[in-house]
């Protein structure tokens, strides 16, 4: 992982998952607030953890140490969430960030496993 902390992985993979969904509901066109509605209900923390839950079988020893370690990063959470969710929802950002550093190459696999 480098110097980064869980959080900063967690933090970059915020911004990679979200441009990664926004870029699969580009086709076909549609209006923006289309693909703003289609997004948000992908980038929901709730999604996130059913999607982390998704990719799990997949997940070799090293990213499953990643997820662990962004689990256990999390701190907070929005009064709407479990912690347990708020958990899931971190380390699968974690997961992504660590990936997009590491081996964008295995994001792409990963990340095509999902249903969007």
């Amino acid at each position: 992982m480098g110097q980064l902390s869980p959080a900063s992985l967690a933090y970059i993979g915020d911004a990679v998952y979200e441009l990664y969904v926004r870029s699969v509901y580009l086709l076909p066109p549609r209006r923006l607030s289309d693909y703003h509605s289609q997004v948000v209900a992908q980038v929901r923390a709730e999604q996130q953890a059913a999607h982390l839950q998704t990719l799990e079988p997949y997940l070799t020893e090293t990213e499953q140490e990643i997820v662990r370690q962004g689990r256990n990063a999390a701190t907070g959470r929005p009064r709407r969430l479990s912690p347990k969710l708020y958990q899931q929802a971190t380390s699968l950002e974690t997961l992504i960030g660590y990936l997009y550093l590491q081996d964008p190459q295995r994001l792409t696999q990963l990340l095509e496993y999902l249903e969007l």
